[in-house]
Formats: structure tokens, sequence, C-alpha cells
């Protein structure tokens, strides 16, 4: 294997480790909430997970038994959910007091998922191969989706959670 064809390797591996993380990382974070909409939302955040890792594995696959990309490994469509739904209900406000962990998981998430689109980033700059350089572009598109909703979520919850708490800045 040369060089350049180690480096994608390493960077599939990684990229795979990465996805199966955010996948823990998300399940946990539906079990662990009790706000109904959350789950829902948190468990299609773990399922576009999987499906990248699944996506990778392909890639990864081919790349052990080929050296090339595989041309048939496609991610699949986009959840509706996954840009525009907020993650978490409006009935949230109601306890947002006690909405700690929910908290804590949509900051967990934002740097979760800015890692994420900074390393697929990273990985296609490193590339020359254009479908190697295309999929991890299209995956990094994938998690700014994920991060700006994430982003979103915190942002319309953060005042109510800081005055609840009795710790707002000002």
């Amino acid at each position: 294997m040369n060089t350049a064809d180690q480096a994608v390797f390493e960077g599939l591996k990684a990229a795979i480790q990465l996805e199966g993380d955010g996948y823990n990382f998300y399940r946990m974070a539906a079990n662990s909430t009790t706000d109904p909409k959350g789950k829902e939302v948190l468990d299609m955040l773990a399922r576009e997970e999987s499906a990248h890792a699944a996506f990778l594995r392909a890639h990864y696959n081919a790349f052990l038994s080929t050296g090339k990309p595989d041309p048939d490994a496609k991610l699949p469509e986009h959840s509706s959910g996954s840009k525009t739904h907020p993650v978490f209900s409006e009935k949230l406000r109601e306890s947002i007091s006690d909405a700690h962990i929910e908290m804590s998981v949509l900051a967990i998430g934002i740097q979760l998922e800015l890692n994420t689109i900074k390393f697929y980033q990273q990985q296609s700059a490193l590339h020359d191969d254009p479908v190697v350089r295309s999929f991890f572009l299209e995956l990094a598109e994938w998690e700014q989706g994920h991060y700006e909703m994430l982003s979103r979520q915190q942002s319309a919850l953060k005042e109510d959670y800081w005055a609840a708490g009795g710790f707002a800045p000002f």
C-alpha cells in the first residue's frame, strides 16, 4: 500500500471511530432525556451516525480489497428532521431549571459535531482522489446540519436555562 492509500485507510479508520462515538453518544443521550421529542430526534441522530459508519466501512473494506473507494457506497437521504426541527419539545421550557442533561447533551453534541466537521474537512483537503475528497466533504455537510440544529436549540433555550438556574451572566 502506497503512502496516499495508507493515509486514506487511516482516515477511514479514524472516521469510523468518530461516527461510532457519535452513535454511542446520541444513543446514551436519547436514553437519558425524559423529553419525548428529544428521544425521537436523538435516536434519529444516532441512526444517521450509524449510517455514516456503514458508508465509511464500505469504503474501508473496498480499500482493503481493491485499494480504491467503493463506487457503489451511498449515504442515505437526509432525515427530514436533521436540519429544521428543534431537538427538544417546547414543553421542556416548563421544566428548564431541571434540564441539565438536555443542556449538556446540546453542548457536548455541538462540540462533537464541530470536531467531526473539522476532521472531515481536513481529510478532504489531504487527499488527491476526487471520490475520497467528495465523500469526506459530503460527510462534513451532514455533520454541519447536525451542528446547526443543535446550536439553534441551544440558543433557543440558553437564556431561559441561565435565568432559571440563577447564573445568567448579567
